[in-house]
């Protein structure tokens, strides 16, 4: 299974000057947040494979218009073809103007998704807006990574975190980090693809919601 994982920066690729052939075998599109609706319709549309979302900070007009053709897994857990997939979107709330938690809110969802994890047949592949915290985050307050997310990934043991967040152009940004517990972090900011083998994948079919937090 190849994954498309999106996040924060539009890619001219995808947008003014779609590229078939790069978008040839693409399974699954995976948006991290902080993209406009109409990039990701652009997207779901001219790919025609399923784009699932959570939303970024900056994604408030979500709450107006959802993109049309997608499918939102922030606060679920969703199946597909085998594949299990959590998101939770959102960053630290450092005003009330953005898509924000406060730890202590955060650490309620993640607790809540953690248990449904548990009761459900666990997770492949978490996709989150912001970092963990110490993998991938920065120390100023708006880029500060969640620790309850830390906490989540213990738990649960995904195989793949992809978040978005921290553009790579804020300074030395790691793309990839291993995290002990055996999960590997993945910074989805601008595009990056994913290969999973098939082989590695479980056995259910289609797309669908197992079940919401």
């Amino acid at each position: 299974m190849r994954i498309l994982a999106i996040s924060d920066t539009p890619e001219g690729w995808l947008w003014e000057r779609y590229d078939r052939e790069r978008m040839a075998g693409v399974d699954l599109v995976v948006s991290c947040g902080d993209l406009p609706a109409t990039y990701l319709e652009h997207i779901v549309t001219l790919a025609n494979v399923p784009l699932l979302y959570v939303q970024g900070n900056h994604d408030t007009a979500y709450d107006e218009h959802a993109p049309e053709g997608c499918v939102s897994i922030d606060g679920q857990l969703r199946d597909f073809r085998g594949l299990r997939v959590m998101g939770l979107g959102g960053s630290i709330r450092y005003n009330d103007e953005v898509h924000g938690f406060t730890e202590a809110e955060m650490a309620r969802r993640a607790a809540r998704m953690a248990l449904l994890a548990s009761a459900t047949g666990g997770v492949d592949l978490l996709v989150t807006h912001a970092p963990l915290r110490g993998y991938g985050d920065l120390d100023d307050l708006p880029h500060r990574g969640f620790e309850s997310l830390g906490r989540l990934v213990e738990r649960v043991r995904p195989r793949y975190l992809l978040h978005g967040h921290v553009h790579m152009e804020y300074g030395r940004i790691e793309r990839v980090l291993e995290h002990p517990c055996g999960t590997t972090v993945i910074n989805a900011c601008g595009s990056y693809v994913l290969d999973l083998p098939d082989e590695t994948i479980g056995g259910r079919h289609g797309i669908f919601r197992v079940a919401e937090a």
